[in-house]
């Protein structure tokens, strides 16, 4: 299947996430935040399948990161995460970097769903 990289600060929802792709099949690699995200993009030279990152985070938000991602790796496929109305709005920006955002509180199916999708699109 395909490799993942999950971008959370949570605890919680990074696991939720992480075993939900698991389970479709993927090889699924995580960082806890924005920067550690993009070193670890950098490290596979952009070689994720999909990054899923959540957009507010501490020291480097996914937003920051996934437009630096897309500066390095213009063919990287972005999917974003958020609880936060606002941060929505901000993403909406980065038409053309990002597939789709997530609302969260999401389910395990729903995640899987959209991942899957985003997969998809550019198969």
């Amino acid at each position: 299947m395909a490799k993942l990289l999950i971008v959370e600060d949570d605890d919680s929802v990074r696991t939720l996430a992480a075993r939900a792709l698991e389970r479709d099949g993927h090889n699924v690699t995580i960082a806890t935040d924005g920067a550690h995200g993009l070193d670890m993009i950098r490290q596979a030279l952009g070689g994720y399948d999909l990054v899923v990152s959540d957009i507010r985070m501490p020291e480097m938000d996914g937003i920051e990161m996934a437009t630096a991602a897309a500066r390095e790796f213009p063919t990287m496929k972005i999917m974003l995460m958020t609880g936060y109305a606002d941060q929505r709005e901000r993403a909406e920006e980065l038409n053309g970097i990002i597939l789709d955002v997530v609302q969260k509180p999401f389910t395990l199916a729903e995640i899987r769903t959209r991942v899957g999708r985003a997969l998809s699109c550019f198969a």
